[in-house]
């Protein structure tokens, strides 16, 4: 089992520290396990196995478990008296007034409070309220390149040849060891959509929903708008409204499934609320989903903008008078400029992917990332090879 270090670390510098710990993410993406891998940090620097309460929603054991009294009873009967107690609520979701149950044993001195949800709207409303400044979220993605070639380590394979496998399966860890992967990415799709999308939103129309998901993952990187779904899907015969449309996405980024990007006038410094770009969070879904070719100038950038998030940056789309910036990311006062391609084969790609970054007038650090082996940096921006980026720290 692979110690995912960059997420370790993050928790472990964290415990006994008066802040509820909480990690979101889509199913499968490695929640779970980063808590048991902090459950056998505690174990072994000294914490007793007594003091340490284990509270999975999704394991059968606590099937039975509905309410919050259920699961204030079941603590009660765990928690010592005297000794600090480590609370870990895996998938907490599920249970309904959850906030009200967590908010009260961070209250007490000798509770130590981990939680996981696959749910991006896990902190939002009721429990934001309660707890303002007093929680950290830690959003958890499936595996890294970086980890991806860690847990090749001792494959035959050369890193072009690994890199090309995560572009076309993606990173969710279950799926490594399996020979038919799209089954299990088809499986996990069916099963994020109904128990987190059709179950909890208590969806009616479900082709619309897959029609709509299909939609995105064909498109992903392309500017979109809720009018162009509308028009798309009348093309079928199936008429829905603006609103349905936003609705439907919004439930698929609370699952954690497709993640919105929206777009920056840079001239007017405001956010435009037309036209955003759409990813989805593991490219294996694109695989299962489509099941056709791969485009690898949209799952470039994919990679590119989940990895980004991965670093900590806030990433927003560039608008430029006519020109479109892929990512502006801003971290603290740091700020860059990214383009991502395929390679840059031609005078006509190179000039369309650095003349918007030499436009912009500041100086803030610019790149270009693509396939391409060769340096090919220019006036100023850099380019970067794709694989080297996401193994290097440059940026």
């Amino acid at each position: 089992m692979i110690k995912r270090e960059h997420y370790l670390n993050q928790i472990i510098d964290l415990i006994d520290k008066d802040i509820i710990k909480i990690l979101t993410g889509v199913r499968r993406s490695g929640k779970s396990v980063l808590l048991q891998q902090v459950v056998n940090h505690l174990k072994n620097n000294g914490i007793k196995e007594e003091n340490i309460i284990f509270i999975d929603l999704e394991s059968p054991d606590f099937l039975s478990y509905s309410t919050i009294n259920d699961l204030n009873e079941y603590i009660k009967s765990k928690s010592n008296k005297t000794d600090k107690s480590y609370l870990f609520f895996d998938e907490i979701q599920r249970i309904e007034g959850w906030q009200r149950l967590v908010n009260a044993y961070f209250s007490l001195d000798n509770f130590d409070v981990y939680v996981t949800g696959s749910n991006s709207k896990l902190l939002s409303g009721e429990f934001a309220t309660y707890l303002t400044g007093r929680y950290i979220n830690i959003k958890i993605f499936p595996f890294s390149f970086v980890e991806y070639l860690e847990y090749n380590k001792d494959s035959n394979l050369s890193k072009k040849e690994l890199f090309m496998d995560y572009l076309t399966f993606g990173g969710f860890p279950a799926s490594f060891e399996l020979d038919n992967k799209i089954q299990y990415l088809n499986d996990l799709f069916d099963s994020i959509v109904f128990n987190d999308i059709i179950k909890r939103f208590d969806i009616k129309n479900v082709d619309l929903l897959i029609r709509l998901t299909h939609f995105l993952v064909s498109n992903i990187g392309q500017l979109v708008s809720a009018n162009s779904i509308v028009k798309y899907l009348k093309k079928d015969r199936i008429n829905v409204s603006v609103n349905t449309v936003y609705n439907y996405i919004s439930y698929l980024e609370e699952a954690c499934l497709i993640y919105k990007v929206k777009r920056e006038d840079l001239i007017g410094k405001k956010i435009l609320n037309h036209l955003e770009k759409y990813y989805v969070v593991d490219l294996g879904f694109r695989e299962s989903i489509l099941k056709k070719d791969l485009d690898i100038g949209q799952s470039l950038e994919n990679i590119v903008y989940f990895e980004l998030l991965r670093r900590g940056y806030e990433v927003n789309i560039g608008k430029y008078n006519t020109k479109e910036i892929d990512f502006i990311c801003r971290k603290g006062s740091e700020k860059i400029y990214i383009q991502v391609t395929y390679i840059l084969a031609n005078e006509e790609i190179h000039k369309r992917e650095f003349d918007p970054l030499l436009k912009v007038n500041d100086n803030y650090p610019k790149y270009v990332l693509s396939l391409d082996d060769f340096d090919m940096s220019y006036m100023g921006v850099k380019h970067l090879n794709i694989i080297n980026f996401l193994t290097g720290n440059e940026i």
